[in-house]
């Protein structure tokens, strides 16, 4: 949509697959950087409050109510739970299915986290990051 950016902010749990200490995460975010010729600032939400999390505030718990504890036997009753999930005001969420294999153990090493393009923020660095493309 925006084709001229340069920049991006990325607002991110602090856990799972994209959390703050994840090596893979931020090596995938240097990779994409250096793609698209874009300077990538992350935010990460401290350990413990995802409550803070728009999204999740506003999804998971509509997600919940429609859920009412029915079996989930089959990523299609999955899909067709979430993507079923309304709101009065409207909220509509959309859901799909990767079906992608990716590859499980993969180990940054020491020598590869020190390659990075990383600029920690003085407010808590481990959380707030500037990942700029390499030339």
């Amino acid at each position: 949509m925006y084709p001229e950016s340069r920049e991006i902010l990325i607002m991110a749990d602090g856990g799972g697959s994209n959390g703050s200490r994840n090596r893979l995460w931020k090596k995938s975010l240097q990779e994409w950087a250096n793609k698209e010729d874009l300077k990538i600032m992350v935010c990460h939400f401290p350990p413990g409050t995802s409550k803070w999390n728009k999204i999740e505030h506003r999804m998971f718990c509509h997600i919940t109510r429609n859920w009412r504890g029915k079996p989930l036997t089959s990523h299609e009753v999955i899909i067709n739970l979430i993507g079923s999930t309304t709101t009065k005001k409207g909220l509509k969420i959309g859901v799909g299915l990767d079906s992608q294999k990716y590859a499980k153990g993969i180990k940054v090493t020491d020598s590869e986290m020190d390659s990075l393009s990383i600029e920690y923020a003085n407010f808590h660095g481990e959380w707030n990051y500037i990942i700029s493309p390499q030339c």
